[in-house]
């Protein structure tokens, strides 16, 4: 609750608040109000305290503070892992919200299942912070209610809520838009590739292939399983497979839409290897605008990740500051279509692909 002083000290060598109080001619608990960013303090007040205090070099630490107020001025992020794109993205428009309202940024990464299985038995966050922001995991139903016993805000972010605070994205609206673009291109056979992995990300899969499923509708097109292909492992092999049994179809789809732009990278990648012409042949479209996308020249939906990470710190701090408002509030972000050079007008249909889709009307947006 101290720290090193070139002035008057206690026995120590150190510099206390009695220190601060006497430099400053007032009393301790005021310098304790000053310190605490208390509206109780006059302005004049609280201009001798913070002089006294910065001539003293004394600055009240985070643990002190706690035991008076009862806040610990510390956010907690739960996240399945920390190697996604998305993941980091996110996490930098936390830390700017945080680190402008002086607050600290407390990570708990659960990559396996021993680390997840012993966070819900330990709920270690319960005694470390103020709120915690769930970061794109998949809880189950118990984790869920563990989480409640936490006696703190917990903010869901990139995943909808219902009754609880939420940021995100209407994942099927952007999935909507990104089939009437292949729609509006002419393409009638799209394939969708799903992602899945075990550790417990959550990458809005059932959204977003609900999101392609109602695009469909909407043209009048039939839903086919054998252009569904999941679950696709987030590594190079399980992507590979997917495309292969996409290629092996007796009449295969003239564009993919990626569930991931990272699942559409390593799609691209593998036609490619495959001299397969990416978009003469296959168009690719993938959802997220990954920092890599517009490198790649990649057509993706684009969500935007930092924004979302600073809402929802912005939402943890409201909350922590008027623990009574509304607990359900939450924040939808809009997506957009960024087309480029992945997607393009569909080939001509083989006749086999035009007698299957005879009885199917024109996409009409």
């Amino acid at each position: 609750m101290s720290a090193a002083s070139d002035g008057p000290a206690g026995h120590d060598g150190e510099a206390t608040m009695a220190d601060v109080a006497q430099r400053a001619g007032v009393s301790v608990s005021t310098v304790s109000r000053t310190l605490r960013g208390l509206s109780s303090v006059s302005p004049k007040t609280r201009g001798r305290v913070e002089k006294a205090a910065r001539e003293l070099s004394f600055a009240v630490s985070r643990s002190a503070s706690s035991l008076v107020t009862g806040k610990t001025r510390r956010v907690a992020v739960l996240t399945p892992h920390l190697d996604s794109w998305f993941l980091g993205a996110a996490l930098s428009g936390v830390s700017a919200v945080l680190r402008e309202a002086d607050l600290d940024l407390l990570v708990y990464s659960v990559p396996d299942l021993a680390e997840r299985t012993a966070f819900f038995d330990r709920l270690p966050a319960r005694r470390n912070a103020d709120a915690l922001l769930v970061v794109s995991f998949d809880l189950t139903t118990e984790e869920r209610a563990r989480l409640d016993e936490l006696g703190m805000p917990v903010i869901f972010v990139s995943q909808h809520a219902p009754g609880r605070p939420s940021v995100y994205i209407d994942d099927a609206e952007g999935a909507r838009r990104g089939m009437r673009h292949l729609l509006n291109l002419g393409h009638r056979r799209i394939a969708f590739l799903q992602s899945s992995d075990d550790t417990g990300f959550s990458w809005s899969s059932q959204a977003r292939l609900t999101g392609y499923r109602q695009a469909l509708e909407e043209a009048g097109l039939p839903y086919d399983e054998e252009l569904v292909h999941y679950p696709v492992v987030r590594r190079r092999r399980g992507i590979g497979e997917a495309v292969g049994h996409l290629l092996s179809l007796r009449h295969p789809p003239t564009a993919v839409f990626a569930e991931s732009d990272e699942v559409a990278i390593e799609v691209i990648s593998v036609l490619r290897a495959a001299r397969i012409d990416v978009p003469g042949h296959m168009s690719v479209l993938g959802f997220d605008d990954h920092r890599l996308a517009e490198w790649l020249d990649l057509t993706t939906v684009a969500q935007p990740v930092v924004d979302i990470g600073r809402a929802a710190a912005e939402l943890a701090r409201s909350i922590i500051e008027d623990p009574d408002a509304d607990p359900a509030r939450h924040r939808v972000f809009p997506t957009r279509v960024i087309p480029r050079g992945s997607t393009a007008p569909a080939a001509a249909p083989t006749e086999g692909a035009r007698r299957e889709a005879g009885a199917a009307r024109p996409h009409d947006i």
